[in-house]
């Protein structure tokens, strides 16, 4: 069973830290009702009044998360600023107002722009503005397919930025018909999996093709910004959103590949 940011809020007139919320023995929380539980510090308790040891759904390959895509939404703000007033990290006081030079690192602190996360955030926006730029050109040049996936894509950028806000463990990445494992097989042999060789482009490829191929460098950029921004060893939420650009920039190339095939 999984259990929903919904389900949480149907529980509570208003979110209030340290609330008690029953979640049923056994269920998994969906990746935003985890985002909440942590938010609020929402003590999950059984129908018994009892500790329950729900789990995120998203933390194993296999889950009914991986069927559930609850991240795979129509565009959403992906981060949540209501709670507490967040306190500086640089001074450590509760900040009123936010300066100019600071923003919300996280749902109770402010850091500076130059904060490592922050440029890593500010990176994960410039490729989600890529990748619908490039859903809007497939969609003008009438490919469906490749719209619809782009646009889970698009989905799972918002998802690795709520991910890296709220500091927990990204979802998978998968596609209406690939999953993760079926890419990341595509990508490394492509001649069995989709019947031709590794791909190299030119001026002669279709613009489209050129453009995935843009976001598939970008995300690779982004992995090595992840990697520093969380540093070794990476705490183990920061190291599934490193481990999700690796698997991202593969997918960009899974969508040329295929698109490649769809031509010859």
């Amino acid at each position: 069973m999984i259990v929903t940011e919904a389900d949480l809020r149907d529980q509570l007139r208003r979110p209030s830290m340290g609330a008690e919320v029953t979640v049923p023995a056994g269920a998994r929380l969906s990746p935003s009702a985890a985002d909440f539980v942590k938010q609020w510090a929402l003590v999950m308790v059984d129908s018994n009044g009892m500790a329950a040891g729900a789990q995120h759904a998203a933390t194993e390959p296999g889950s009914a998360n991986d069927q559930d895509h609850e991240w795979d939404r129509a565009s959403v703000f992906p981060v949540n600023f209501a709670g507490e007033l967040p306190t500086c990290m640089t001074c450590g006081t509760p900040l009123k107002h936010k300066p100019s030079e600071m923003t919300q690192l996280d749902a109770h602190h402010f850091a500076l722009k130059t904060h490592p996360r922050i440029k890593l955030r500010g990176e994960v926006d410039s490729l989600h503005a890529l990748v619908l730029l490039t859903q809007r050109m497939a969609k003008l040049e009438g490919d469906s397919k490749l719209v619809r996936d782009l646009g889970t894509v698009a989905a799972y950028c918002r998802e690795l930025t709520s991910a890296e806000y709220n500091e927990r463990p990204v979802a998978q990445l998968e596609l209406a018909d690939w999953d993760a494992e079926r890419i990341h097989q595509a990508t490394h042999d492509p001649k069995g999996t989709l019947g031709i060789e590794h791909l190299t482009i030119d001026e002669d490829e279709p613009e489209l093709q050129h453009w995935l191929n843009m976001a598939r460098t970008k995300s690779r950029e982004i992995e090595i910004t992840a990697m520093e921004a969380f540093g070794s060893p990476a705490p183990e939420w920061g190291a599934t959103i490193c481990h999700a650009f690796n698997r991202l920039s593969s997918t960009f190339y899974f969508l040329q590949l295929r698109m490649k095939a769809g031509l010859e």
